[in-house]
């Protein structure tokens, strides 16, 4: 009946490694009474090969933490995949994807009072091509004086060249954590270290003012026409430069109701992005003919056009917008392009009434069938059939509860299942209290039903757990306390 997982990375959901690697309660609770042994390659897969499909939502590190605590796992593996040969060979973003895992695995470990994995950070933030990353995870969890001695060595990568002081003015100021740089530019027993930073951050305040004083973009007293053309010259360009969201947003501040004949005659003109950017004025607008151009535009061959005609539509909110959204959703198939009839979908699952639970609930099972349990377009769509309370979900709620590898999305398919399962507070909930996600451990606190054993206990042991998130502690100590009557 559904799809399957076609991501050869990701093993099947009934497995260890496919559960940990998905981030799953299950995972934690399967490699606990699973050999020791077997536990550890599983574990030590998963921190040296980054599961996740986006490290930026995404949540594993204090997850894999947990369990490496709880197995008394050795840091050998991870130290001997950070110092890996090809730890400089690799560009920025494979560096990244490589070792922030590890990294950010090792910060948790020493928020737990892990003395050995503070020490790895230390070695490798003045050492190893991800320093910006370990040193992030440093800069919320090591004393002052621990992060002062990291100075001299993270200073020294950058030559004192101009070069090397536009490139350290960069790290500086795109640092996640600027503790670390506030503290060197500070240090008094550091004094030529506190004057370069000085310095440079002086330079890099300039160049940032030269810069919007030289701005190419447009400027006061530009028209319609102009801002039109702008986005055009951007799109004609090799490369590329889009600017259709930037010039719909200037529209908005040049356009007045003499130029709607000009902006009408764009959205249906030759012109890809000047058309594109009317075309989200126009329905950001409420016009009366934007959704007949809406429509149109959704058939265009150019990607540019049709994509900018979705996300014209995806903001809209108006009653017009959801009536006709209904007309496209209920369209027969093959009458309209299958993007415009998913985008209607995802508006009535977002906006509709219980009257679309039928065409919500029809679109989620299509997507699953077609794409798979990681479809992005499931994520509004689990939403809705959540937030209309229908019922008949729950089947296929469960199946990609199962079989997604986006904790995300399982996370959201728990709250659908939360609002249509009577089952989910003796079964899913209780998994959920040991999930990688804070959102989904917040949910199970709320729901879990206290009937099993186990449930109690790990709700005392997040409450006490110093680094378990607030929103989670908040969630437990409110069904903990007596007045909760559960």
């Amino acid at each position: 009946m559904f799809a399957d997982s076609v991501d050869s990375d990701i093993a099947p959901s009934g497995t260890l490694l496919g559960l940990l690697q998905r981030g799953r309660g299950d995972g934690t609770l399967h490699a606990l009474a699973a050999p020791r042994a077997e536990a550890l390659a599983a574990l030590r897969h998963c921190v040296l090969h980054d599961p996740r499909r986006d490290w930026q939502i995404e949540h594993r590190s204090l997850y894999y933490a947990r369990l490496h605590m709880e197995l008394d796992a050795s840091l050998d593996d991870i130290e001997e995949h950070l110092f890996a040969p090809e730890d400089g060979l690799s560009s920025a973003d494979e560096c990244e994807a490589r070792t922030g895992l590890a990294l950010s695995v090792l910060g948790h470990l020493a928020s737990y009072e892990n003395a050995a994995a503070m020490e790895l950070l230390r070695r490798y933030a003045t050492s190893g091509a991800n320093w910006q990353w370990a040193l992030d995870e440093l800069a919320v969890r090591d004393e002052d004086s621990g992060l002062r001695l990291l100075g001299p060595a993270v200073l020294a990568r950058f030559p004192q060249t101009p070069e090397g002081d536009a490139e350290l003015a960069a790290a500086a100021r795109d640092a996640f954590e600027p503790r670390p740089w506030r503290l060197w530019a500070e240090d008094p027993d550091r004094p030529e270290q506190a004057e370069r930073l000085r310095r440079v951050r002086e330079r890099s305040c300039f160049d940032r003012w030269q810069r919007q004083l030289h701005s190419e973009g447009p400027r006061p007293g530009w028209s319609v026409r102009e801002v039109l053309a702008w986005a055009q010259d951007g799109y004609e360009q090799h490369p590329r430069v889009p600017r259709e969201g930037a010039a719909a947003r200037c529209l908005s501040a040049v356009a007045g109701p003499e130029d709607r004949e000009e902006l009408l005659a764009a959205a249906r003109g030759p012109y890809e992005a000047a058309r594109a950017a009317a075309l989200r004025h126009l329905a950001d607008r409420g016009d009366p003919e934007a959704l007949d151009l809406v429509e149109l535009a959704a058939a265009d061959p150019c990607e540019t056009v049709s994509g900018a005609a979705l996300c014209a539509f995806a903001r809209m909110r108006s009653t017009a917008a959801i009536v006709r959204a209904r007309q496209w959703a209920a369209a027969p198939e093959g009458s309209l392009p299958e993007s415009l009839t998913a985008v209607a979908a995802e508006m009535l699952a977002c906006c509709g009434g219980a009257q679309d639970a039928g065409a919500v609930l029809g679109a989620l099972r299509r997507t699953v069938r077609k794409e798979g349990p990681d479809s992005d377009a499931l994520w509004p769509l689990v939403d809705g059939v959540g937030r209309l309370g229908v019922d008949s979900a729950a089947p296929v709620l469960r199946h990609i509860y199962r079989e997604t590898s986006s904790s995300q999305l399982r996370g959201r398919a728990a709250g659908a299942l939360a609002l249509t399962d009577p089952s989910f507070p003796a079964g899913f909930a209780v998994e959920c209290l040991w999930d990688c996600e804070e959102t989904t451990r917040a949910l199970a606190a709320e729901y879990a039903a206290t009937g099993d054993e186990r449930v109690v206990e790990r709700l005392r042991r997040l409450a006490s757990d110093p680094a378990e998130e607030a929103g989670v502690q908040s969630a437990v100590r409110g069904r903990l306390s007596p007045e909760s009557g559960r």
